[in-house]
């Protein structure tokens, strides 16, 4: 195995601040997606809206766990720059692995959230094929 330098836990950071970017804009766009949603189904009470509106609960809960685990990644890829710094290699590398096991839950999540999604948006394509079908 090669050594662990500071190099290799740095070049995580664009990395994951790019996700949490992406995070972060997923998560302000449900935010504003259920707002609207909330004053149309006070409006209409509508059965279909308050399926949207617990869909999307599933999906910000799980961008939640995606943002925390990308966060603890980042944190962990930190603190092995740390260890590093101070020498201590072999706490280094554990501290690194779990940080990138910690990322690839982020992105098992983020996968997962985009099946939900693209499953939401297959429901609003067939609504509007048996509307137009009529």
């Amino acid at each position: 195995m090669n050594a662990l330098t500071l190099t290799t836990p740095a070049l995580l950071f664009s990395a994951i601040s790019l996700i949490m970017l992406a995070y972060t804009n997923r998560f302000l766009a449900y935010a504003a997606i259920i707002r609207n949603l909330k004053e149309k189904f006070l409006e209409s009470q509508n059965e279909t809206i308050l399926r949207q509106i617990n869909n999307l609960k599933l999906r910000v809960k799980l961008t939640r766990y995606m943002q925390i685990s990308g966060i603890s990644s980042l944190l962990l890829c930190v603190i092995t720059m740390f260890l590093i710094y101070i020498n201590n290699t072999a706490l280094a590398v554990w501290i690194f692995g779990i940080g990138l096991l910690l990322l690839i839950l982020s992105l098992i999540l983020l996968i997962w959230e985009i099946q939900i999604s693209a499953k939401a948006l297959q429901h609003h394509l067939s609504d509007i094929e048996n509307i137009s079908k009529k």
